[in-house]
């Protein structure tokens, strides 16, 4: 193998949460349409794709100002939040196939991060179901930067907590706006699209792959993605 087809290692591998090793996004969704039903008020059709990748700010102004539930921007944070860590809680969230084995290969290579658009809390908690608490080396959540996805500022600001360039890193996405949010943080991205609101054939024209699930996530994908 010549000097210039021999790979080079990922610098890190960030992962999203929520679709990606979580199979949350579909729970997200049936727990904003019961707050809708709950508040006498229609579901517009347009909200589940709007708010994939906001920030807890920018989703929740929109619940109540977008789809006009009857409470303010932080309350709706809070119903929102609250039904979804007593999902957790009650054991009903799933691992989606191939996540742990994937942060597993992903740590035996360097360092990993987590950069999702849920409150931090949720995070924490979708760590803990995975086992992954200890491998995971920085978690950022958009409530915690400027701007939710597609902005790249999560991405940015878990590569900086790594201490790594954001060009050298990989990143795992399954939604339209995460996708775009890695792919404007310059990292090298890997889509993993779920049946629920895949992202169109144009956008995944510009990722590096696609799988079809985190068990195509293997050594021989590693090492084609860094050459």
């Amino acid at each position: 193998m010549s000097t210039t087809q021999q790979s080079r290692p990922f610098a890190a591998v960030v992962f999203d949460m929520d679709g990606t090793l979580v199979d949350t996004e579909p729970v997200w969704d049936q727990v904003r349409r019961q707050l809708a039903e709950e508040d006498g008020v229609p579901w517009p059709e347009q909200a589940t794709a709007a708010m994939m990748g906001m920030s807890t700010q920018e989703w929740s102004s929109y619940l109540s100002e977008q789809v006009g539930l009857r409470s303010d921007a932080e309350q709706s944070a809070r119903r929102t939040i609250d039904a979804l860590v007593a999902r957790y809680e009650a054991g009903t969230m799933e691992v989606l196939p191939g996540a742990r084995e994937a942060v597993a290969l992903a740590a035996s290579r360097g360092p990993v991060g987590i950069a999702s658009s849920s409150p931090v809390v949720l995070i924490e908690a979708g760590m803990r179901l995975l086992g992954i608490t200890e491998v995971v080396k920085a978690h950022v959540s958009t409530e915690q930067v400027g701007r939710g996805k597609p902005a790249p500022d999560g991405y940015l600001r878990c590569c900086e907590l790594l201490q790594v360039d954001p060009s050298r890193c990989l990143a795992l996405e399954d939604s339209s706006n995460g996708i775009r949010s890695a792919l404007a943080a310059g990292m090298t991205t890997v889509a993993v699209p779920q049946p629920f609101h895949r992202p169109d054939d144009e956008l995944l024209d510009r990722c590096a792959a696609v799988l079809d699930d985190l068990t195509g996530f293997d050594q021989a994908l590693l090492e084609r993605l860094a050459r």
